[in-house]
């Protein structure tokens, strides 16, 4: 397996940051339902998408759909250890843009619709593109 392709599934972290990986993975994939399929109290892709237009975002169903996307199956991602890096860096961005575009203006805390639970999911999206996929991921198996 060519180097640069080995680095990228690699990892040296252990079973932390695969419960991290796991955990973050589950809430990201939740809320991609939400946007995605309406469910868990979710308002589907047209009904996020006429949100997103209602804060400034211009093409609110395609971004509800990327958005959705990148949380449903980024999470997926995170959650069965596959491609971990490349995952996180889509769910980081995705990350940034829902802080600045929606978040940063309420202050910190969620009761405020601030940004403390994004800034969570960012530090632990953050972990996982550093330290890999961790000892129990398909990332490791292909490694190896």
């Amino acid at each position: 397996m060519n180097a640069s392709i080995k680095s990228l599934f690699a990892s040296r972290a252990g079973l932390g940051i695969t419960l991290v990986r796991v955990l973050v993975g589950i809430i990201f994939m939740a809320h991609g339902s939400q946007k995605l399929f309406g469910l868990f109290g979710g308002y589907g892709l047209v009904g996020t998408g006429q949100w997103m237009e209602s804060i400034g975002l211009p093409f609110g169903t395609l971004m509800a759909f990327l958005s959705g996307s990148a949380e449903f199956f980024g999470g997926l991602a995170l959650v069965v250890g596959l491609l971990v890096r490349p995952a996180a860096v889509v769910l980081i961005f995705t990350l940034v843009v829902a802080i600045f575009s929606v978040h940063i203006h309420n202050g910190l805390f969620m009761a405020n619709n601030g940004y403390e639970f994004a800034l969570a999911l960012l530090g632990g999206t953050l972990a996982v593109l550093l330290e890999g996929a961790g000892k129990l991921s398909l990332d490791r198996v292909i490694a190896r």
